[in-house]
């Protein structure tokens, strides 16, 4: 079980992470490709920020960005290398779920890249009912990207 709470990043364990999500995406994703968010762009009042926590250490961190017309974006999916497959990241992907439909949001998108690196959170969002789709919120299609839509209720 994990304890997922909003976060305003000014904790040193949530800027670590975030710090290496930021590193990880440049390592695994081609020039111009990384549409991350660093702690400025998570830091407006469109972002919600949530880290999940077990034992007093940040398993996972997970945003969502509010866009026009009902419409959400998931950014900053990341989880800690010591929580892998124990269900961190889908904690964060529930909340986020589960905030946007408070918040009458009709669509749920997020960006996202290919290959090995990516592979696993690939999953995560499809078991829970996303699909491929189309380009949105001003994002270029490319060889690289490729975009995940979830329409609730």
């Amino acid at each position: 079980m994990f304890d997922v709470q909003e976060d305003d990043l000014s904790g040193d364990q949530s800027r670590a992470l975030l710090a290496l999500h930021l590193a990880d995406m440049h390592a695994s994703s081609p020039k111009g490709s990384v549409f991350a968010l660093d702690i400025s762009g998570l830091q407006v009042p469109e972002v919600t920020v949530w880290t999940a926590w077990r034992d007093g250490r940040v398993a996972a961190i997970g945003a969502m960005k509010m866009l026009e017309d009902g419409l959400a974006e998931v950014k900053s999916m990341r989880t800690h290398p010591h929580f892998l497959r124990m269900g961190a990241g889908a904690a964060i992907l529930e909340t986020i779920i589960s905030a946007a439909i408070a918040r009458d949001v009709r669509r749920l998108s997020l960006e996202t890249g290919s290959g090995p690196a990516f592979e696993p959170a690939l999953a995560l969002y499809r078991r829970r009912g996303f699909e491929n789709g189309s380009a949105f919120g001003g994002y270029g299609q490319s060889g690289f990207n490729q975009f995940l839509h979830l329409d609730l209720p």
